[in-house]
């Protein structure tokens, strides 16, 4: 993979050479004539970009990286822009996000070579799942599964956090020749013709290429400079993340609780060790970031019915707003959209990720397959086939989901009521619990 860093600008980098090498020359005492000879052969290199590729790629995250990676042998030059500087693609701190991976995402990280690229003690075991509903004993269950896609299992699926799998992405692509990755400079402009897709950069310089494809996050600049309108969905709510130590076992088992005022999801990563994700109205956030750790604690605590006993903060706070988004299409002409820029889903359903990678599977696979065919990359027919596949797969979710949200944060009497009865035929009902299961296990 070429790496080009848009850091510094040609001129600044220029300037401090001229005086570290006029410093010297004082010092030194040389000629005029060496001077110049010196200077001319100090002159900076820059790496030369070429402004014409098969595929742009604007958003170096995990449905980007793992799009490109695709692609590895197709023969095809990607250019991928990206306005985070390479330090933080190359080595992506820790975010308080821990991802719940379906067996299907499993089999694409592996075919892709980042599942192998993740340390094997920071994969965690995601055995069962239980729903709770307000102050009520009675329990949704999802028990351990003993098959998933075709073959035998002994958990619902796995977690990983978010920095793991973003390195690993990076990782796995950045061996890949057909690749160039650009990064700290951001587009300006992104527009396509039934021809070609231009993109210009925040420096002034303008790319080309057969087939542009937007991973630029549910918030996607691209998706809206390409004429794509997006339903976004503001919950109002803010999400709450941090690591707690328990003293009595999790279980391995994820635990969501649809609280009075508030949503507690339990994520399991050691026995000891859960990722809490605490979902609340925007304007009470804040009391809760006010506490002490120890003062937090003791609230979950009481949250939890000290279902794990005593428990200890462990890391950092990380705050995200709730925003759920889902484009109306996921094409324009030479133009596709992929990951969150298609669709950004509310968490409590721990699918986000899975539909991102997906996506990038779907489109990466439909464009390998053309090019290997001799056929059209950007054709209109494959974007076509794209977004229909994708929008099956996506858009009963992403209603069925708000839906479901709506329903579980509604405090009022007859919405309680109907929300234990929800619980109750999915718990009961043979069909629909497995469909709800194929849906957690991918």
């Amino acid at each position: 993979m070429r790496l080009i860093q848009a850091k510094f600008s040609c001129a600044a980098a220029t300037g401090r050479r001229f005086f570290v090498i006029l410093a010297a020359v004082l010092q030194s005492g040389i000629s005029d004539e060496t001077f110049t000879r010196i200077f001319r052969t100090a002159q900076p290199r820059r790496t030369k970009m070429n402004s014409h590729s098969d595929i742009i790629v604007v958003g170096a995250g995990p449905a980007g990286l793992s799009f490109a990676r695709t692609l590895a042998d197709s023969g095809l030059s990607v250019t991928i822009v990206e306005k985070a500087p390479l330090e933080s693609i190359e080595n992506p701190a820790y975010d308080g996000r821990e991802i719940a991976l379906t067996h299907l995402s499993k089999e694409i990280m592996e075919r892709l070579g980042m599942w192998q690229r993740v340390p094997e003690n920071e994969i965690y075991q995601l055995k069962d799942a239980k729903v709770w509903n307000g102050t009520s004993s009675y329990q949704l269950y999802f028990p351990q599964p003993k098959q998933a896609r075709g073959g035998a299992t002994d958990r619902l699926g796995n977690l990983i956090s978010n920095h793991n799998i973003r390195r690993a992405a990076y990782e796995a692509v950045k061996e890949q020749d057909n690749v160039t990755l650009l990064t700290g400079v951001g587009v300006k402009e992104a527009r396509t013709t039934d021809t070609q897709a231009y993109v210009t950069l925040d420096n002034g310089e303008t790319l080309t290429a057969r087939l542009l494809v937007a991973a630029d996050s549910r918030f996607s600049q691209t998706r809206r400079q390409i004429g794509i309108s997006a339903d976004m969905h503001d919950f109002g709510r803010t999400v709450i993340v941090c690591r707690f130590k328990h003293e009595i076992s999790n279980g391995h088992t994820a635990v969501e609780f649809f609280q009075y005022g508030r949503t507690l999801a339990l994520l399991p990563l050691e026995e000891h060790l859960t990722n809490c994700v605490i979902t609340i109205d925007s304007d009470k956030a804040g009391s809760l970031l006010a506490l002490s750790d120890e003062e937090l604690a003791a609230d979950l605590e009481k949250q939890l019915n000290f279902k794990l006993g005593k428990m200890e903060k462990t890391g950092t706070l990380h705050t995200y707003p709730l925003v759920g988004v889902h484009a109306s299409r996921f094409y324009a002409p030479r133009a596709a959209l992929i990951g969150d820029a298609a669709v950004g889903m509310h968490p409590v359903t721990a699918h986000g990720f899975n539909l991102g990678l997906e996506s990038a599977d779907i489109l990466g696979r439909l464009v390998l397959q053309a090019a290997q065919n001799g056929q059209d990359i950007g054709a209109a027919s494959l974007l076509e086939r794209y977004n229909a596949k994708h929008q099956l797969n996506t858009r009963p979710l992403y209603h069925g989901t708000n839906a479901m949200v709506k329903l579980f944060t509604n405090e009022a009497a007859p919405a309680k009521l109907l929300r234990s009865l929800v619980l109750r035929v999915s718990n009961n009902l043979p069909p629909v619990k497995k469909l709800i299961t194929h849906q957690l296990t991918g």
